[in-house]
């Protein structure tokens, strides 16, 4: 009983968080799993980027039925991630180790504090006005960015996405969180399979229970986030990754 509640209420904050933000569902699930249930980290992060998949996609759906996903940049900035977060994994494995592990989360509580003082009020019209040209060479630099620091460090795409996406790009917020989870549908799916494939199926009972959890909270959230104003999603938003940024930053150091 113990477990299905904690894995409900992981699910809880990681659907909030995707469907919010972008937010991938590991940084929640994966200290949530570790702390209150000793599973082993490795376990805890194939779960995490399981529950991202589904979560992902079904928010991806919900913002590219409201035309709020850029799919044509989404594609190219997604390959670029994956393949430069190979090349990071791979320096990162011959550097001396580095304690980064809260990097990521400290970032979640700092964005979320940005959009709440400082709310992106970019319009779709502004958008516009960059050249198609101009919009993929950028998209191709920050998918380098994204994935090198994600593949050095070993966390914070979403954020890391999302924060490129609204104030080096210029997107608009809506659009962001909708590119965010497309691309973190692919990037998810690519870490599930590959967790899997070494470390062998984990607890089903957390993996159902996070997946589901996870699902029907994105679901929530990004229907709730497409129908809202710019200013009530920034607000919203904030709050969301300010609250769960704290919340994690806690939940670490209980470990």
């Amino acid at each position: 009983m113990i477990k299905l509640l904690i894995c409900f209420i992981a699910g809880i904050g990681a659907g909030l968080g995707t469907g919010f933000a972008g937010m991938s569902a590991a940084a929640v699930i994966s200290p949530m799993l570790i702390t209150f249930l000793n599973l082993p980290a490795y376990e805890a992060v194939g779960i995490a980027l399981a529950s991202d998949v589904l979560a992902s996609a079904v928010s991806a759906y919900t913002y590219g039925k409201n035309k709020n996903l850029d799919i044509r940049n989404g594609v190219v900035m997604m390959a670029t991630v994956l393949g430069f977060t190979l090349i990071g994994s791979w320096i990162a494995s011959l550097v001396p180790n580095t304690a980064m592990g809260s990097f990521s989360v400290f970032m979640t509580f700092l964005l979320g504090i940005k959009f709440i003082v400082k709310p992106v009020m970019t319009t779709k019209e502004s958008m516009g006005t960059i050249s198609a040209r101009k919009r993929m060479l950028q998209s191709v630099i920050s998918g380098m960015t994204v994935g090198f620091i994600c593949g050095f460090i070993g966390a914070g795409g979403g954020m890391m996405m999302l924060l490129i996406l609204t104030s080096v790009l210029g997107y608009e917020l809506k659009t962001a969180v909708g590119t965010s989870v497309f691309i973190m549908t692919f990037t998810a799916l690519t870490g599930a399979v590959s967790h899997f494939a070494i470390g062998g199926m984990p607890d089903v009972v957390c993996l159902i229970c996070c997946v589901l959890s996870t699902l029907l909270w994105a679901r929530i959230a990004a229907q709730f986030a497409n129908k809202a104003s710019a200013a009530t999603l920034n607000r919203a938003t904030g709050i969301v990754l300010a609250v769960l940024g704290a919340a994690i930053l806690a939940v670490n150091y209980l470990k």
